[in-house]
């Protein structure tokens, strides 16, 4: 019989007085216990997703449960086939999530309205409504909320500039908020209240709440939610599917995201199997002709069958003097 395995995807924002201390105890258990995953811990709180057995995240959830500072833990939980991570990392930082403030918000003081899946649902289709992902670009193409905005950003940290430029498009309406498991929207939602925007609500548990609700069922979403583990992808929608992705080199519906092969770019593109042969999974022309491109490494190819493949694109190999 196949072990079962599980996802636990979570954070809470708690006062946590020595993050290194904090992130060396809780690295030890996490190895001992047999977990694999990320965690984060800051001053200002935890932010994780680790994989493993049944029975090593049920111990998990049990000692967060039992702990002072993190018993209040609200988990996400998703079975898997194995773990979805390679090693077990538990990392202090500065914060948990970068905006990149000079004065920093604190979610448990200044945040927006929380939203059950069945408010959120009923808001998204109300006028003067402005649905905003609080994700990077990469992830809102892979799938997102039906008529939501796609601010045009790579990283988080961009998000205040992208709204204080486009001020006009989000004034006098209701503003409505999410991310994947909530954590970024508890600073970005009162980043916006502080800004002037009154009317502020985000997506309680993020999307990966929505989509496991057993009313909504995840209704509104288009594509699938990105995530950051070897599953790159998991669904959300249980009532259709809507591919909503776009492959890199031809335009057609793509869901499959890989990394550049060149590791001085390593840009995540959705990409078909076929073109990633065909491109040698490089980005770029310099990317595919780069010295260190791993494709090209990894199934051993001759220059001669590299040129091959660049002249049926109609590019070829650049000359040296």
């Amino acid at each position: 019989m196949t072990e079962q395995y599980r996802v636990l995807l979570y954070y809470n924002y708690v006062e946590i007085e020595d993050p290194e201390q904090t992130a060396d105890e809780h690295l030890k258990f996490c190895k001992d216990l047999g977990l694999k995953g990320r965690i984060l811990i800051a001053k200002e709180g935890i932010n994780g997703t680790v994989s493993g057995t049944y029975e090593q995240t049920e111990q998990y959830m049990d000692m967060m449960k039992n702990s002072p500072l993190f018993h209040d833990t609200i988990f996400k939980i998703d079975d898997h086939d194995g773990h979805a991570f390679k090693k077990m990392h538990c990392r202090p930082r500065p914060e948990l999530v970068n905006l990149s403030l000079e004065d920093d918000i604190k979610p448990k003081e200044l945040t927006g309205k929380y939203l059950s899946p069945k408010e959120w649902f009923e808001a998204m289709q109300a006028e003067d409504t402005i649905v905003l992902d609080a994700r990077n670009d990469y992830e809102y193409d892979l799938g997102h909320f039906r008529g939501a905005i796609r601010p045009d950003i790579e990283t988080f940290r961009e998000l205040p500039e992208w709204v204080r430029d486009n001020k006009e498009m989000l004034e006098g309406k209701r503003i409505l908020t999410y991310c994947t498991g909530g954590i970024r929207c508890e600073k970005f939602s009162g980043w916006l209240k502080r800004e002037g925007f009154e009317d502020v609500s985000q997506l309680h548990g993020g999307i990966v709440t929505y989509g496991k609700d057993p009313e909504v069922q995840g209704e509104l979403w288009d594509g699938q939610c990105y995530v950051f583990d070897e599953r790159i992808a998991v669904p959300v929608n249980q009532k259709e599917h809507v591919v909503v992705g776009r492959e890199y080199f031809d335009g057609e519906p793509c869901e499959r995201y890989i990394n550049c092969a060149n590791p001085e770019c390593n840009r995540q593109f959705l990409c078909s199997e076929e073109n990633e042969h065909k491109y040698l999974r490089g980005c770029t022309h310099e990317c595919r002709v780069s010295p260190r491109n791993m494709y090209v490494k990894e199934h051993e190819l001759s220059e001669d069958e590299v040129q091959a493949r660049l002249e049926a694109i109609g590019e070829s190999l650049p000359t040296h003097a």
